[in-house]
């Protein structure tokens, strides 16, 4: 197979994971090197189902051993094969880069072997381009669970990012819809990830403690990980919990959801449907509150409370089954008691505390702090005295109600959707 064929055909079948985010890392390129990441990541495309295609998004090969139903890859497709070489990888990447097409590399793989071998051949590709062509950009690569220890650690030398998909959100629905997969050695990977993390920043802190140089981080981009929406039956409250307990547990920096696209017909799989994008982009926003606003993954989606409102973001949601937390003082309340306000955010949030030290605030000044007022009006006070009328929650949803498309925007404008 020609190298172009090749390289059409594994890239398309990259696009369907979506954990490509390119963001936490600085590295840069040595003496005579090449390339550079900065903190704020490389520059974003976006296909027409929304999903990010940030870096040059390929598969070393589409060989795979797994029968995932979901899986376009999958073990009996009927689909054609193909798989790189490391040199041809290599070279593709920069060839790529250097007509600044691309700014870092998604490097993937089907199983089609032991998962030693397969990670291996991840990592050489990786070390070729750090240690043989002095490449300073992004990797972001695919940790293959049930590979040894010593690989991984070798992945987060090279890589920026790793990230282990886990998939579906429970046993049983990776049981019965890929039954070659272990949730055990899926989750095996992320704890080892995050013990390797964990100890490098030990080591990054004696280092300074001693004025020496410290030594090259572990992926400092963290790692992340990808669940599929909509192949299997779990509602939005046990995806929403196992993605608050990934945080916690392994420290992940993103968890990504990606709607169900049917690939091919499987009877374990629900009837063809439209990817579920609004349900996907309920997700997004509630993650968005667990990560940056402070909530907990039971004030989103509580034990009465299955799914995410398809009308209401879930901030607005929680407004309006909280209503006894509201109207939030403008003058005197904390900077996580702001946050809660429908249509303020994290800067919005900023700029009244650091407005609110040096001068009066009035109900206009509001307004040009980027604050959403014909959402937040109606849970501000000012001095005692309300902002908006006070109205039940039966009056206040449809003003709250989203209208229009169910696609979801980039994750870069999330904080938007709370406006």
């Amino acid at each position: 197979m020609e190298l172009a064929d090749k390289l059409a055909l594994l890239a398309g079948a990259a696009r369907y994971d979506a954990s490509c985010a390119s963001s936490g890392s600085s590295r840069g390129a040595g003496p005579g090197g090449i390339g550079a990441s900065s903190p704020a990541g490389v520059c974003h495309s976006w296909t027409g189902d929304g999903r990010c295609v940030s870096l040059l998004k390929l598969l070393y090969s589409n060989a795979c051993r797994n029968d995932c139903a979901y899986c376009a890859s999958r073990s009996s497709a009927d689909t054609r094969r193909a798989s790189f070489s490391p040199e041809e990888l290599v070279r593709i990447t920069m060839a790529f880069y250097r007509r600044n097409y691309i700014e870092g590399l998604f490097l993937s793989s089907g199983i089609f072997s032991d998962p030693d071998i397969v990670m291996e051949r991840l990592v050489e590709v990786a070390r070729r381009l750090r240690e043989e062509e002095g490449f300073g950009g992004y990797i972001h690569l695919k940790v293959i669970p049930g590979s040894s220890e010593k690989l991984l650690r070798r992945a987060g030398a090279y890589a920026d990012r790793l990230s282990a998909n886990i998939e579906l959100p429970t046993q049983a629905s990776l049981s019965r819809l890929a039954p070659q997969k272990s949730g055990t050695e899926i989750l095996g990977a992320m704890r080892l990830m995050s013990e390797a993390e964990g100890e490098s920043r030990e080591e990054s802190g004696r280092a300074r403690g001693w004025r020496r140089a410290a030594p090259p981080p572990f992926a400092p981009g963290g790692q992340s990980t990808q669940l599929v929406v909509g192949a299997s039956p779990e509602d939005d409250r046990t995806i929403v919990s196992l993605a608050s307990s990934l945080y916690r547990r392994f420290g992940l920096r993103r968890v990504y959801y990606s709607a169900f696209l049917p690939v091919a017909p499987d009877p374990r799989l629900p009837p063809p449907a439209a990817p579920p994008l609004r349900r996907e982009h309920r997700l997004y926003q509630a993650d968005w509150l667990m990560r940056c606003y402070g909530y907990a993954a039971e004030e989103i989606l509580g034990a009465a409370e299955p799914s995410l409102d398809a009308e209401l973001d879930p901030k607005a949601a929680w407004a309006l089954r909280n209503p006894g937390f509201f109207p939030v003082e403008v003058e005197s309340a904390e900077y996580e008691r702001l946050l809660r306000v429908p249509g303020l955010g994290i800067t919005g949030a900023r700029r009244i505390v650091a407005a609110r030290r040096g001068s009066r605030l009035e109900a206009e000044d509001l307004g040009k702090m980027g604050i959403v007022m014909r959402r937040a009006r109606w849970f501000l006070s000012l001095r005692g005295r309300r902002l908006g009328e006070e109205l039940g929650p039966e009056l206040l949803r449809p003003l709250l109600a989203e209208g229009g498309g169910a696609a979801r925007p980039p994750s870069s404008q999330l904080e938007l959707a709370f406006a």
